[in-house]
């Protein structure tokens, strides 16, 4: 028996030789479109693939002209400059563009060999490849990079800003790294809750749930549980307004802590809000605590950080009403501030 005969009589059973109609199957499930193109005649021959991929009638005569019309605006002189440049170049080269299918937007790879390198008959060969999907995840990764790096300036920027004001507004090291750890832990939970939410209701969290955990530390104090209450309708915040919303949250409760109505067993807290129109209203109301007054002379750095605060990043105010009850702040601000 011949072993190398019948070996090689079964390997090509197995794997019959690349013919044409083979290629072509597999360029076409591998999605690449092919092109020629005449470099006297400037004119270009393109498969059906292409042609689908340009958004071009199948047989009509193309000229390197008439693809460039279809370049996007913002590409077409590179990519005019480059398949110029294309006779120059040594080995392979790759180009990747935008062009216009309508209103539609897609990413085309223009690959081929440079110097006229395996030219025949002066006409060059090369490939198309569809990369709008290569391209929208780079593009969704870089605007990623984007906001993670404008979110931790942001973050740096107020940190800078509330070093500088807990320096100003506390006598002992020791009380200046209390108050700003607070403070900056308040920032980082609700940071931790930037979520996207479906159906445009902003992209942080929710109203509820953001000021639920800005204030649970303030209520799991053993025999204190329970007398704070949140209720406010469903709707959704943004970043930049969760922030905002922290350090307002944050310096309530700590002077509540201190002087209010969290300070003694019997005091409590009331959020509430009314159901959102061109503004949102939200009340804080505290009771059984302590009589308080308000402030005698020049707002104290947390509190001008706060009016500031709400005033430029939310476009609205933040009033106080010290009954002899209890503080009653009211922050006002633009619904579409709330959800930016």
């Amino acid at each position: 028996m011949n072993l190398e005969a019948e070996t090689t009589s079964s390997s090509a059973q197995r794997m019959p030789p690349w013919d044409a109609q083979r290629l072509r199957r597999a360029i076409t499930a591998a999605g690449v479109a092919l092109w020629s193109w005449n470099v006297d005649t400037d004119e270009l021959d393109l498969d059906e693939h292409a042609t689908d991929l340009w958004g071009l009638p199948a047989g009509d005569a193309v000229t390197f002209e008439d693809l460039s019309s279809h370049v996007h605006p913002a590409d077409r002189d590179r990519v005019r400059a480059a398949f110029s440049a294309t006779r120059a170049i040594m080995g392979p080269y790759e180009v990747d563009f935008r062009i216009m299918i309508g209103n539609e937007v897609r990413w085309v790879s223009a690959r081929g060999q440079g110097s006229d390198e395996g030219i025949i008959n002066r006409t060059m060969f090369g490939i198309f490849l569809d990369v709008t999907g290569r391209k929208q995840a780079e593009e969704a990764n870089e605007l990623l990079a984007g906001e993670m790096s404008h979110r931790v300036k942001n973050l740096l920027a107020i940190a800078s800003g509330l070093t500088n004001i807990t320096s100003r507004s506390t006598t002992t090291s020791a009380e200046m790294a209390r108050e700003l750890t607070q403070r900056l832990a308040s920032l980082g939970r609700a940071h931790d809750l930037v979520r996207p939410l479906p159906g445009g209701q902003g992209s942080a969290a929710l109203l509820g749930d953001l000021l639920t955990v800005l204030l649970a530390p303030y209520d799991d104090l053993g025999a204190f549980s329970g007398r704070i209450r949140v209720s406010v309708p469903r709707m959704g915040v943004g970043e930049a307004a969760a922030t905002t919303l922290a350090l307002v949250v944050h310096e309530l409760a700590t002077n509540s802590m201190n002087y209010g109505a969290l300070s003694c067993e019997e005091g409590a807290l009331d959020v509430a809000c009314d159901s959102p129109g061109e503004e949102v209203v939200i009340v804080w109301t505290e009771r059984g605590g302590p009589a308080v007054r308000g402030p005698e002379g020049a707002q104290g750095f947390g509190s001008k950080l706060v009016t500031r605060s709400v005033s430029s990043q939310l476009g609205g105010s933040i009033d106080y009403d010290w009954q002899p009850t209890g503080l009653v702040a009211t922050l006002t601000v633009q619904a579409s501030s709330l959800a930016a």
